[in-house]
């Protein structure tokens, strides 16, 4: 049985893998746990995979996903935390910025009965660009998810293997893994981390982020507010939409029975119609929503496996 997982995503790191793999081999031998390391090269379009198999002839406990294209941060980190083995999952960062020395801390808090620990990049060394986005994005989440954690997208981690299997990130959801957590019911903690300035290459990362960044955020609201129970989302709209074209509809009878209007070449006709058959439509939606997942959470009951002690 392994002990504890290294989840490492690499993106043209070429630079830093061999000092990075140095730093975790030094703090994980003297844990004196099993463990392995799971570099997941993302599509390098550098040396970092030549550099990672070098390092792999070195130790055994290394091993490598090669991934035939550049897929995104997320999909690396899904694979890796699918094939990785250990008890204890930790993901990182390959650039060098997160210390692997803070790794104990991790360690520590989980002890402490917590299923995921995240990193919080107290006192950051990246510049104003990235600090500042990062932090109206942490703040946003924080209000939006009811989650109180200062530094969502920190990759320094530390999960329990249960958490790691059962979560499911896509696009750029990875930056959100607390709030997926905390929404299937595990005990979430933050430890404060040493953060360093990078020290080669360059940041993957640019403007398109921030875009991306704010779509998934509404993404997760949705899933966390919404997923269990579609009927309250679409059927509030279809509800509203309904009665604002009942009362409209009320406007035009009064306008024809009582003012002896004529309203057939009138555009609010053509309104009035079209809201209350989207009003039908939403609420036939969410009730369509509400069968699905009901078939589904009887499907995941069913699954389950416990045992009962008296």
């Amino acid at each position: 049985m392994i002990g504890i997982s290294i989840v490492v995503p690499v993106f043209n790191e070429e630079e830093n893998l061999p000092e990075l793999y140095s730093e975790l081999e030094k703090i994980l031998k003297k844990l004196n746990k099993s463990y392995e390391i799971i570099f997941v090269d993302d599509g390098s379009t550098d040396n970092s995979f030549k550099v990672l198999n070098e390092i792999k002839k070195k130790d055994r406990n290394v091993k490598i996903i090669k991934l035939r294209r550049n897929f995104g941060k997320s999909t690396a980190l899904s694979i890796g935390l699918k094939k990785a083995q250990g008890e204890i999952i930790i993901t990182l960062d390959a650039d060098l910025q997160d210390n692997p020395n803070e790794i104990p801390k991790f360690l520590k808090k989980i002890d402490e009965g917590y299923d995921l620990v995240v990193g919080w990049r107290f006192k950051r060394k990246d510049p104003i660009t990235k600090k500042l986005p990062s932090k109206i994005f942490n703040w946003l989440t924080s209000i939006l998810t009811g989650i109180k954690i200062h530094d969502f997208n920190c990759c320094f981690k530390a999960f329990r293997k249960e958490v790691a299997k059962n979560i499911k990130i896509y696009g750029e959801l990875h930056r959100y893994i607390p709030v997926l957590a905390f929404w299937r019911g595990y005990r979430i903690a933050e430890v404060k981390v040493d953060h360093r300035p990078r020290k080669y290459g360059k940041s993957k990362y640019g403007v398109m982020r921030l875009v991306s960044g704010f779509l998934d955020l509404i993404t997760v609201k949705f899933l966390i507010t919404y997923a269990k129970r579609p009927l309250h989302f679409f059927g509030s709209i279809g509800i509203i939409s309904f009665i604002l074209g009942f009362l409209a509809g009320i406007y035009l009878l009064y306008l024809k029975f009582v003012n002896n209007y004529n309203i057939g070449d009138r555009p609010l006709l053509i309104l009035t119609v079209l809201m209350i058959i989207l009003g039908m439509q939403f609420i036939s939606i969410g009730l369509l929503g509400e069968m699905i997942v009901s078939e589904s959470e009887i499907k995941e009951d069913e699954s389950i496996d416990f045992k009962s002690t008296q």
